[in-house]
């Protein structure tokens, strides 16, 4: 006999992760643009915005006294400290499109992803990483937001969340942005086609 639940489209929710500087914002901007289905959750920082970010958009920027309150409120999917900031996931941003049978797309830390996997293991999480650290190190620097220090802080950080790669679904290398973002968007495809998440249609062809 067919549940209740599978006669409704229940959303996907999937987490994307990876260090600092893999090229995360980018590949995101690409794979959202390839498939209009997907919806974009935005986060809540307590960091300022850099030049271009605009709030509501990009991130809520938010200051750390309201950001703590809405941990203590229980408002947030996941959160975590990164770099001396917080970020965060909104439930609001989360709830109402799985409920609505659309697919959502996170772009999270790694912390807050390890988060998300234990509260929703039905979650698909994809992690990012560079080739190389060379590599790694060079894109950094070519941002220009940090000085020498900060970089090497973030290398640092970066070697230590490269461990946590085994704990996501999929681990996809961003040596070139077309061929990355396919293969995440082939990732996406498939996960759509697993028999827990279509099981509602069993219930409109009997």
């Amino acid at each position: 006999m067919i549940s209740e639940e599978t006669h409704k489209k229940q959303g996907m929710l999937i987490v994307l992760s990876g260090p600092s500087g893999t090229g995360k914002d980018t590949v995101l901007r690409e794979v959202v643009s390839k498939d209009r289905t997907l919806n974009l959750s935005v986060s809540a920082t307590t960091r300022p915005p850099r030049e271009g970010e605009v709030d509501g958009k990009d991130y809520y920027f938010i200051n750390k006294k309201n950001f703590l309150n809405m941990v203590k409120e229980g408002k947030f999917l996941e959160y975590a400290k990164y770099c001396g900031n917080y970020y965060g996931t909104p439930f609001s941003e989360v709830d109402g499109l799985l409920d609505a049978g659309k697919d959502v797309i996170l772009e999270i830390e790694i912390d807050g992803g390890c988060q998300v996997k234990k509260r929703c293991p039905e979650a698909v999480s994809i992690f990012i990483v560079p080739p190389s650290i060379g590599v790694l190190r060079q894109r950094i620097l070519n941002r220009g937001i940090d000085n020498i220090n900060n970089m090497e802080d973030r290398l640092e950080t970066a070697k230590k969340e490269l461990k946590f790669a085994g704990k996501y679904d999929y681990i996809v290398v961003n040596d070139n942005l077309e061929e990355c973002v396919l293969n995440i968007l082939s990732i996406i495809k498939s996960e759509r086609m697993k028999s827990f998440r279509i099981n509602y249609i069993i219930n409109e062809v009997l």
